[in-house]
């Protein structure tokens, strides 16, 4: 084997915090599992070093929230989603307030703090009713969070509602809105997007509206969707475009990775296993130097993989998923407890807190 002193400065340059580009970016990927996975959990110590009163390196944290998805009614028929159906399918529905009720009342008595609300592209309803409903939540429940709506919900909101998407997002914090979740962000490439979801939010629409809400002071979370038909310059271009949009605003709280769950969708492609999920969240932790948080993704892997991601990176378990009803239609269907939570997160040596949507603790 050649000796590479290159590579030698590059690993060096991770370690002691530098910033990497997309060229670098690519020699990390092609690195053993194991030493990128170190290199990402140096990167996390530094990230965390100075949280939660010096000591952010001893604490996992996990959040118990409720992911309501308030319709299945979608118009722009996701190639990778088995969730959808249109307005004519027999279980085609839109969650009424009685029915919010109930999930947020066994929600709290849970010791949840946040409700994560996201639905399909619904033609027809209008802005009063999504008003209604976030002020129906927050005068009836004001110790929730509303986490809700992604970019590409408020991209379908601006041509139904007919107005701009400042408007809407200021109307929307008025009536109760709390924070924005990374949904819909899948790969930030627009060649990749027009072959998943031709009729969904270009990634240009999708920053712009992580911007205006970052500007409006709401912070936001990151995601990205991977292991279908995207390469991994797709990839490193979808982490660069958010760590840019960090830079200028600050506004993302985390980022979260998953991989395509392909049962019962129109996608035709092979996901990609524990192996490749490790590599790429541990990529993701070196190339998004500017973000604090990474959450580890046990829906989609399962709590095993989700604990190993933690020594990838991860400094987050994420939610106990009280309710998810999209990527368990598509065949991811584990669940976690609480006391599972603290399990996994004991098992590697660190002590387990709960925290809100703004990463501060709660117990």
């Amino acid at each position: 084997m050649i000796y590479d002193a290159s590579l030698d400065e590059l690993r060096q340059k991770v370690w002691d915090g530098g910033r990497v580009d997309a060229v670098e970016a690519r020699r990390l990927y092609a690195l053993p599992l194991a030493e990128l996975g170190a290199l990402a959990h140096r990167r996390r110590e530094r990230a965390k070093a100075d949280a939660y009163a010096g000591r952010g390196n001893e604490v996992v944290t996990y959040i118990i929230d409720r992911n309501v998805n308030y319709t299945n009614v979608c118009n722009v028929y996701c190639k990778f989603c088995a969730f959808y159906r249109t307005e004519k399918d027999a279980d085609a529905y839109v969650v009424t307030l009685e029915e919010m009720d109930r999930k947020i009342e066994e929600t709290l008595a849970l010791g949840g703090t946040q409700l994560l609300l996201q639905g399909g592209h619904h033609p027809k309803l209008t802005k009063q009713w999504y008003l209604d409903l976030l002020s129906h939540i927050r005068d009836k429940y004001p110790q929730i969070n509303i986490h809700g709506f992604s970019p590409s919900e408020f991209v379908h909101f601006q041509e139904v509602f007919g107005e701009p998407l400042e408007a809407i997002l200021r109307d929307f914090v008025a009536a109760g809105l709390g924070s924005i979740p990374g949904g819909g962000g899948e790969i930030l490439v627009d060649r990749v997007r027009r072959r998943i979801s031709p009729l969904k939010a270009t990634s240009d629409q999708w920053l712009g509206v992580m911007e205006a809400a970052h500007q409006l002071g709401l912070r936001t979370t990151a995601t990205m969707m991977f292991g279908h038909v995207e390469t991994l310059d797709d990839r490193i271009e979808h982490l660069d475009r958010l760590r840019s949009l960090q830079d200028e605003t600050g506004g993302f709280t985390a980022f979260i990775g998953w991989t395509f769950q392909p049962e019962n969708t129109r996608l035709k492609a092979e996901t990609v296993g524990a192996h490749e999920y490790l590599r790429t969240q541990a990529l993701a932790r070196i190339y998004l130097d500017n973000f604090e948080n990474v959450q580890s993704s046990w829906v989609t892997q399962g709590p095993d993989i989700g604990q190993i991601a933690l020594a990838y990176g991860a400094n987050d378990l994420g939610s106990i998923m009280i309710e998810e009803n999209v990527v368990s239609q598509a065949g991811a269907t584990f669940r976690m407890t609480v006391q599972d939570m603290h399990r996994l997160i004991r098992d590697l040596g660190y002590a387990p807190h709960q925290r809100d949507n703004w990463y501060r603790l709660l117990n």
